[in-house]
């Protein structure tokens, strides 16, 4: 029982107690309400701007490496690492005469796809952190970690973590923290790394910073400049009614949300339940040990992704692309869900083994099929220690089939299951092994009184007095009858009495009679 039941209740007690001693003393007076003020909801915002995104986002390599962009016709240079500008490469300069300065330099074309695909990565990375991701632009993340403080043991060590975990993914990111995801947006990309927690701090910070960091249109800036405003302090200067009439009310409105004075309510990216990753050489292969290596690197990747999610797949399909044939694809399959990278990588070696690649393989895709919840078990601790150091591995019955799927074809192996169906000889059907399972499939055929061997047509037996005879010897009825009466709307049907019988051997039997035409007995089954 809640303690605030109890005194609540001891506080009745206690009237009581005192009106029965003083029967005629006046009532006490009620206690006026007390008015609750709510508590403000208070948010913070980590910002992550990665202002060399296009150049990281290539694979690493040893040689020099620069980003270019096309620009009226020209390709310029966008980015360039640090090899690069040691040769005199510069930002804006053309493609023809960063290679005359360093003819080994590696070029390569701007691709957005793979910017928001290695963001999207990253977002993925950072729900770590945070119960709200967003990807507020092409180079800038946000996160709400208000209610991630205290789980990460304090502001600072959140930072360091994620800060640290950047530089090893291999990023160079401004990061900021603020009260609002716009003024924690502005500092990160001024490169102000600053962490302000209380709102009221917030028009200090803001106000020395340039009108670059704003991203606003370069029209507006340069009309800004011109007037002298160089600063977002200056702004804050300037007449309101007059600076919207001139800039717009989005300028005006987007001063107010950095400050605060207005909600700027953020939308929340969720990584998607299915996994799809991608693996491009930068020349063909045909070393299958090399494309082996390839696959386990993805199915390293999968096994994070769902283990994040606590989530398994029973599907999952490799791609492996050609520079002039189709795809080829290789699927696998599992009869209950797993996520386990070594036991997808074991049923992978031996479909590979059998694969035929009909040219080089250029890039390849893992995709998996719809994700479902994992049901974990608990690992059993082991208190022998003579016990050998390599143990004979085991397989279950679930194992033995995923291997013979992987070995022979899907085709090859079938598996039964039970069908909603009165008639027997349509109350089972044959499936792949590796469908969805269902435990109560199982628990289905051994509660019911029907035996596992059935007959393929119904065996027309002898009758002796109207008992039915089975070898010579008449049966004995033990449980019955079963009546069966349905398949009236089609050709099918039937109006059988069952009957469970032993015969003089000591044999179960399943056998009934026939209520249409001529009343026959029939054996349809054995009980093992």
């Amino acid at each position: 029982m809640p303690a605030g039941r109890r005194v609540k209740r001891a506080d009745s007690a206690t009237s009581s107690a005192r009106q029965q001693v003083l029967p005629f003393a006046e009532p006490l007076p009620l206690a006026p309400p007390v008015s609750v003020t709510p508590t403000p909801v208070r948010r913070l915002w980590f910002c992550v701007c990665l202002p060399k995104l296009p150049l990281e986002a290539c694979r690493s390599s040893t040689e020099a490496l620069a980003i270019v962009e096309e620009q009226h016709g020209n390709h310029r240079v966008l980015l360039a690492d640090a090899a690069a500008l040691a040769a005199g490469i510069m930002t804006g300069q053309s493609a023809n005469a960063a290679l005359a300065l360093l003819p080994t330099l590696k070029l390569e074309e701007r691709s957005h796809v793979r910017e928001q695909q290695v963001l999207e990565r990253l977002a993925s990375w950072l729900e770590r952190f945070s119960s709200f991701v967003s990807i507020a632009d092409k180079d800038l993340l946000l996160l709400e970690i208000a209610g991630s403080l205290r789980l990460f043991g304090g502001l600072p060590n959140l930072r360091q973590e994620i800060s640290q975990g950047l530089g090893v993914l291999g990023f160079s990111a401004a990061v900021a923290i603020a009260p609002t995801p716009l003024a924690a947006t502005w500092l990160a990309r001024a490169g102000r790394r600053v962490c302000i927690r209380a709102a009221e701090n917030l028009g200090p910070a803001l106000r020395q910073l340039p009108l670059a960091c704003l991203h606003w249109p370069a029209g507006q800036r340069e009309s800004l400049t011109g007037m002298g405003i160089t600063t977002i302090g200056d702004c804050l200067r300037l007449p309101r009614e007059g600076f919207a009439r001139r800039f717009g009310v989005e300028r005006l409105l987007d001063l107010d949300r950095a400050l605060g004075h207005l909600p700027d309510p953020r939308d929340s990216w969720r990584a998607p339940e299915r996994f799809c990753a991608d693996y491009e050489m930068t020349e063909e292969q045909s070393d299958r040990e090399l494309l082996l290596h390839i696959c386990r690197e993805l199915l390293l990747s999968h096994e994070q992704f769902l283990l994040a999610r606590q989530l398994g797949t029973q599907r999952l399909c490799f791609s492996f692309f050609h520079f002039k044939s189709v795809a080829t694809e290789l699927h696998l399959g599992a009869a209950l869900a797993d996520r386990s990278a070594s036991h997808w990588f074991d049923l992978l070696k031996i479909r590979f083994e059998v694969l035929r690649l009909p040219e080089p393989v250029i890039a390849v895709r893992l995709r998996s099929g719809l994700s479902q919840p994992l049901q974990a078990e608990t690992a059993r601790l082991s208190f022998n220690n003579n016990a050998p150091a390599k143990q004979k591995r085991r397989y279950s019955i679930t194992q033995l089939a995923e291997r013979l799927v992987a070995r022979i074809g899907d085709h090859a192996v079938n598996a039964l299951t039970m069908v909603a169906e009165h008639r027997p000889e349509y109350a089972w059907s044959v499936r792949g092994p590796l469908s969805d399972w269902s435990a109560n499939t199982l628990t289905m055929i051994a509660d019911s009184k029907r035996p596992l061997w059935m007959l393929p047509e119904p065996a027309l037996l002898p009758a002796d007095s109207g008992y039915p005879l089975h070898q010579g010897c008449r049966l004995t009825l033990l449980e019955g009858p079963e009546r069966l009466e349905t398949g009236w709307w089609d050709e099918q049907g039937i109006s059988r009495d069952y009957y469970t019988a032993v015969s003089g051997v000591g044999m179960r039997l399943w056998v009934f009679r026939n209520r249409q035409r001529t009343p026959n007995w029939y054996l349809h089954g054995i009980f093992g």
